[in-house]
């Protein structure tokens, strides 16, 4: 079992993903919550049953999988709608993030997730990292990697905290605006830091 677990945060194109891709390399066991949040709606997951049942049939594809598009319709357009559909995935993700931290078996485990503190999910985690990246940044690489619109990208960062909060949030900072090689050594350097500490 891993001696502790980091989270391991930022926003939209702040390079969160290429940061825990690094950590892997390092050896490091990573717990990512986007991943989860895709199992848990899984055809035969009690939370697609729970899913269905609140927001109808229509939110299920002909084979019974889930639309997300259908249902990112429906919650992005009514903040109730998406509580609700908050309320019956957040526990499921989070029990299942617990499991899959309890059986990391590197020196510290990394539970990545673009909501650490919003959902809660900080509670399963001992420190936590912010990768940041300024607005404008954060706009460009998730447009030119996503192929999104500015639009759809302001109303994803409108749902996650403001840099502001997640700096003040975060025991640890990455500043991310230069290359992915200036990302992995300031990684590499806070890799021994995190060999070594003890919660």
């Amino acid at each position: 079992m891993a001696a502790w677990i980091l989270g391991v945060s930022g926003g939209i194109g702040s390079g969160k993903t290429a940061a825990t891709d690094h950590f892997q390399t390092l050896g490091i066991d990573v717990i990512d919550a986007d991943i989860v949040a895709r199992e848990i709606v899984q055809i035969g997951e009690s939370a697609l049953a729970d899913i269905a049942e609140h927001f109808g049939q229509n939110v299920l594809q002909a084979d019974g999988t889930l639309n997300r598009a259908v249902l990112r319709e429906i919650v992005f357009a009514d903040p109730a709608q998406r509580k609700a559909l908050e309320a019956i995935t957040h526990p499921a993700i989070r029990q299942r993030l617990h499991e899959q931290c309890m059986a990391a078996q590197s020196p510290y485990a990394i539970l990545a997730s673009p909501l650490l503190w919003e959902s809660g999910q900080a509670a399963l985690t001992q420190r936590s990292l912010l990768i940041d990246a300024s607005e404008a940044t954060q706009l460009a690489r998730a447009s030119q990697r996503d192929g999104v619109s500015e639009a759809q990208i302001r109303a994803i960062m409108a749902a996650q905290w403001t840099r502001e909060q997640r700096l003040a949030a975060a025991d640890d900072v990455i500043s991310n605006e230069g290359s992915v090689a200036e990302l992995q050594q300031q990684i590499n350097d806070i890799h021994q830091t995190y060999l070594a500490w003890r919660p």
